[in-house]
C-alpha cells in the first residue's frame, strides 16, 4: 500500500535531487564569473542586493519551469509548439537561439581563458575554444550513461567551485559590515551609469530563458503519475526543495567571487595592482599598466592577480 501523507522525508528528496544542481550550473557560468568580479571591482559591495533579488527572481521562474514540466509532462519548447501559432512560434524559436548563441560564447571563450591561465600560457586561446568543443561533446557521452551520473558529475563540479571559492573568501577576508549592507539595503550611493551597467550585467547573468527551457526538460527525467495529483503535488514539492538548495549554493559561491573582488579591486588604480604583482613576481604585471588610472579588470585581468 501507499505511504499515507508525510511532511518530509530525505529519502524522496535525494530521489528528487539532480534536476536542480544541473540547472544551477548556468548561474556559476563564466558570465556570471565576469559579471560578478566587474560588479566587485566597479561598485564594491553595492550591488549585493541586485544579485540577491535576481536570484530570487531566478528561482521563481525555475520553479514554474518544473512545474509546467511535471504537470503536463512536456518541456518548455514543446509547449510553445503546441500553443502557438506558426509565425510567433518561429520568431520565439529565433529569439531563444540567439539567446542560448549569446550565453554560449561568453562560456566558449570563459573556457578557453581558464584553460589558457591553468596552462600558464601554453595552450593558446584558440586551443582552449578546440577543447571546450570537445568536453561539449564528452557531457553529451557522459549522458547515455544516464542522467544521474550526469547530475552526480556537475554536483561534484559545483562542491569544487565552492571550495576554490571559498578558500579564497576566507583567505581575503571581505569586510562582513560592508558585505551585509550591500546585500540587505537597496541602495547604491553614489552610483553613475558604470554601476548601472554593472546591475543591469547582473540581472542578465542570473536570469536567462534558454534555462527555463532546459528546467522543464530536465524534471521530466523522474517518473511520475500524472494521475495521481497527491503525487505531482509531491514532485513539485521535493523539486522546488531542491532547487531552493541548488540555487542557494549558487548565490554563496557567487557572493564569495563579488565580496573578493570588491576588496581587492574596488577603488583601485592600475598601480595599486601592479605593484601587487610585483611584489608577488606575478608573470603578470605588465597587464596592469603603472599609471594612476582606475583599474579596469575583466575575467582574463581579474584571474591573473595572485592572492
Amino acid at each position: 500500500p501507499l505511504p499515507q501523507h508525510s511532511c518530509f522525508s530525505f529519502r524522496k528528496l535525494w530521489a528528487f535531487t539532480g534536476p536542480g544542481f544541473l540547472m544551477s550550473i548556468a548561474y556559476l557560468d563564466p558570465g556570471n564569473i565576469e559579471s560578478d568580479l566587474q560588479s566587485g571591482a566597479v561598485a564594491g559591495f553595492k550591488l549585493l542586493w541586485v544579485l540577491l533579488l535576481a536570484t530570487v527572481i531566478g528561482l521563481l521562474l525555475q520553479r514554474l519551469a518544473a512545474r509546467l514540466g511535471v504537470v503536463t509532462g512536456l518541456h518548455l519548447a514543446e509547449v510553445c509548439n503546441r500553443q502557438y501559432q506558426k509565425f510567433p512560434r518561429i520568431i520565439l524559436w529565433l529569439m531563444v537561439e540567439l539567446a542560448i548563441i549569446g550565453s554560449d560564447m561568453q562560456e566558449v571563450i570563459g573556457s578557453a581563458i581558464a584553460i589558457n591561465l591553468l596552462s600558464v600560457g601554453k595552450i593558446p586561446l584558440w586551443g582552449g575554444v578546440l577543447i571546450t568543443i570537445a568536453d561539449t561533446f564528452v557531457f553529451l557521452f557522459l549522458d547515455k550513461y544516464g542522467l544521474r551520473k550526469l547530475e552526480a558529475f556537475f554536483g561534484l563540479l559545483i562542491t569544487i567551485m565552492a571550495l576554490t571559492f571559498g578558500y579564497e573568501y576566507i583567505t581575503v577576508k571581505p569586510n562582513q559590515e560592508k558585505l551585509l549592507q550591500g546585500l540587505f539595503i537597496p541602495y547604491c550611493r553614489d552610483c553613475g551609469t558604470p554601476q548601472l551597467e554593472q546591475a543591469v550585467g547582473i540581472v542578465g547573468a542570473v536570469i536567462m530563458p534558454h534555462n527555463m527551457y532546459l528546467h522543464s526538460a530536465l524534471v521530466k527525467s523522474r517518473q511520475v503519475n500524472r494521475a495521481d495529483k497527491r503525487e505531482v503535488r509531491e514532485a513539485n514539492k521535493y523539486f522546488f526543495i531542491e532547487s531552493c538548495i541548488a540555487l542557494f549554493v549558487s548565490f554563496i559561491i557567487n557572493i564569495f567571487v563579488v565580496t573578493v573582488f570588491a576588496e581587492a579591486f574596488f577603488d583601485k588604480t592600475n598601480a595599486d595592482v601592479n605593484q601587487v604583482c610585483a611584489n608577488s613576481s606575478s608573470p603578470h604585471s605588465s597587464l596592469f599598466p603603472n599609471n594612476n588610472e582606475t583599474l579596469e579588470v575583466d575575467i582574463y585581468k581579474g584571474v591573473s592577480v595572485p592572492g
